[in-house]
C-alpha cells in the first residue's frame, strides 16, 4: 500500500524553504447569494499563488531533486507539465547548478512559457496526448537526462505534503482541505502527512467537468481513463486517467471528488479577485467552486494552487474585459 511517511514530509519541511515560502491563510467569505447555504462554514484560502513561481509546485520539485545523486544530474533534469511543474524543476534546477529541460503542453498559457524560458529551462512543445503518454510511461525518446515526475514520484510528493504542516500550525481544527487533481501529487502529499496528523480531516478533490477520472475512478473502485476528456482553461488540473501507481493512495487519502461545470471555475476566479485582490489559474479557481458547492461544511481550507494565467484570458474569463 503506497504512503508517503509523515518522516518524509517533515524531512522535506526542513529543507525547502531554501526557496520556498511559508504561505499564509486567508478568509474568503462566499459570494451574497450563497451566504444562507453556508452559513455554518467557515473558508480560508491556502495562498500558493506567493510562491516564488507562483505555484506550490516548488515544494515537491526542491525536495525531488535535490535528493538526486550527482550522477543522475550530471546530463541534467527534464520534466513534463501543464507549465507549473515546468516553472518548479527548472527554478529548483537552476539553483541546485543543473542543466534543465522540459517538454511542455502546446495548450500551456504564454505567460507559463515564458516564465519557464527566464528560468534557464529549454522546451520543447507536444501535444497534451504525447505528454499525457509520457506521464504514464515515465519516459520519452524526444528528452535526454534524468526524469522528474511532476506528481507520480515520493520526494515530489512529500514535498508538496509540507504544505499540511502549515495548513495545522495555522488552523489545527480544520475540518476539511480541498483541492484539485490533475495527477493527484498535490492530495497525495498533503493527503497523507494530514491522515498521520489529524485523521479525522476530511480531504477533497475537485475537477473540472471536462476531465474528472477520479471521479470516475472513485465510482468504479479502480484506476480509470475518463471518456469524452477535453482540454479547457482549466489547464493545471483534470488529466485524462488516473495512473494505476497513484490508485492505491488517492483511493486512501481522498473522501470524494466534486466536480465542478466550467462556468462555476470562471465565477469562482471573479469572486476571489473581488473578495481577496488575488488572482487565481483555473486549478484553483477549480477547488473554489468545489467549496461554493456547500457539499463540504465547517473550518475549510482551499488550497489555492497557482496564480499563473495570463491576464487578458484571466479578464475574459472572469468578465472583467472591457
Amino acid at each position: 500500500m503506497r504512503d508517503i511517511p509523515l518522516p518524509a514530509v517533515q524531512a522535506a519541511a526542513a529543507v525547502i524553504y531554501d526557496l520556498a515560502v511559508r504561505t499564509p491563510l486567508v478568509r474568503l467569505e462566499p459570494p451574497a447569494h450563497l451566504a444562507a447555504r453556508l452559513a455554518d462554514s467557515t473558508m480560508f484560502l491556502k495562498l500558493e499563488t506567493l510562491q516564488p513561481i507562483g505555484t506550490f509546485k516548488i515544494r515537491g520539485a526542491y525536495n525531488a531533486i535535490r535528493q538526486l545523486p550527482r550522477e543522475r544530474t550530471r546530463d541534467g533534469v527534464w520534466t513534463v507539465s501543464a507549465g507549473n511543474a515546468a516553472q518548479g524543476v527548472a527554478l529548483a534546477a537552476r539553483h541546485l547548478g543543473v542543466p534543465c529541460s522540459v517538454m511542455v503542453m502546446d495548450t500551456a498559457p504564454a505567460a507559463k512559457l515564458d516564465a519557464i524560458r527566464r528560468l534557464g529551462a529549454a522546451i520543447t512543445m507536444a501535444t497534451y496526448d504525447e505528454c499525457w503518454r509520457t506521464v504514464e510511461s515515465h519516459a520519452s525518446p524526444r528528452m535526454a537526462g534524468t526524469f522528474v515526475h511532476p506528481f507520480d514520484d515520493d520526494a515530489f510528493m512529500a514535498g508538496n505534503g509540507t504544505m499540511a504542516l502549515e495548513i495545522i500550525e495555522d488552523l489545527p481544527d480544520v475540518d476539511a482541505v480541498i483541492g484539485a487533481v490533475g495527477g493527484g501529487g498535490l492530495l497525495g502529499g498533503v493527503g497523507a502527512a494530514m491522515r498521520a496528523l489529524r485523521p479525522g480531516t476530511r480531504i477533497i478533490a475537485a475537477e473540472p467537468e471536462t476531465a474528472a477520472p477520479l471521479s470516475v475512478s472513485l465510482a468504479n473502485g479502480r484506476a480509470s481513463r475518463f471518456e469524452g476528456w477535453r482540454a479547457s482553461f482549466v489547464d493545471g488540473a483534470g488529466g485524462q486517467s488516473v495512473l494505476d501507481t497513484m490508485w492505491p493512495l488517492l483511493s486512501r487519502v481522498v473522501e470524494e471528488s466534486i466536480v465542478v461545470p466550467l462556468a462555476q471555475v470562471a465565477a469562482a476566479m471573479r469572486h476571489v479577485a473581488e473578495r481577496t485582490h488575488v488572482i487565481i489559474e483555473g486549478a484553483a479557481a477549480c477547488a473554489v467552486a468545489a467549496a461554493l458547492t456547500g457539499r463540504v461544511r465547517g473550518r475549510i481550507v482551499i488550497i489555492a494552487s497557482g496564480g499563473n494565467i495570463d491576464l487578458t484570458r484571466f479578464a475574459s474569463l472572469a468578465g472583467l474585459a472591457p
